[in-house]
């Protein structure tokens, strides 16, 4: 087995880990965190054709990754709105997904779906990503360092700046500058694949146990209205689930 076929392998594993961790932790119906698992399942599935893990025709495997590229930048932006500090600011991100859409849609049915076409529609996307996940990494990590709380926000947004910064790098020498050396730029998208993978796991996982925590702190809220009545219960417990959540919002 060669250097980048082993790579190619532990990359796998690694995509495998946040939808693993995602069911696992019951975080697959939660908020936007299906659009993460969508777009964890749809890289491993690629990478088992791109590997040939699966045996399939060269042309399925292409227009699998030129499809995979287009869906990128929707999903990884709905998943993105969890950060979304206002109501407004993620009506604007569906509004830019929206928008992502029709002009991919627009691109192919004019050109087709080619190397060309995806090169063109890969840019806003990824600038897109790129541009909020600075965005929301800083603010994550200014909530951490100073409030102790959100660590697994913090490691997610780290796990997604990290790689998009890495995928932009690729972008560029892959699909502008149109490079023939195709082998180190896979191990450069395995490397990435593999370090994110991991830190977008532990991520999951802390924000898991704290999604938990406010689920039951809300579930106490809900028992002790039903036996004590809303007017003696409602405004301390209701501080308490607000202050807990206001993460979100921050």
């Amino acid at each position: 087995m060669s250097w980048n076929e082993t790579m190619g392998l532990m990359s796998t594993v690694a995509l495998s880990l946040p939808v693993l961790f995602i069911i696992a932790f019951r975080l697959a119906g939660y908020r936007t965190f299906p659009a993460l698992l969508a777009y964890y399942i749809i890289a491993v599935a690629y990478n088992f054709l791109t590997e040939g893990y699966v045996h399939v025709n060269k042309n399925i495997v292409l227009h699998t990754g030129l499809i995979n590229n287009l869906l990128d930048a929707p999903l990884m932006l709905l998943f993105l709105t969890y950060f979304s500090r206002s109501v407004e600011n993620t009506k604007r991100m569906h509004w830019l997904i929206g928008g992502l859409i029709v002009f991919d849609i627009l691109l192919v049915s004019v050109w087709g779906l080619n190397f060309t076409t995806v090169t063109i529609a890969m840019a806003p996307g990824l600038l897109a990503i790129l541009g909020f996940s600075v965005v929301f990494f800083v603010h994550q990590v200014k909530i951490t360092v100073t409030q102790q709380k959100a660590t697994g926000r913090a490691l997610i947004s780290a796990s997604l700046l990290f790689v998009y910064g890495c995928f932009s790098i690729i972008y560029l020498i892959h699909y502008v500058l149109r490079s023939q050396d195709v082998e180190n730029t896979f191990l450069v998208y395995f490397i990435a694949t593999i370090l994110a993978s991991i830190l977008m796991s532990v991520g999951i996982y802390l924000e898991s146990k704290r999604v938990k925590k406010l689920s039951e702190l809300k579930v106490v809220r809900r028992e002790l209205s039903e036996i004590y009545g809303e007017e003696k219960t409602a405004t301390p417990l209701r501080t308490a689930v607000l202050d807990f959540d206001s993460e979100q919002w921050n």
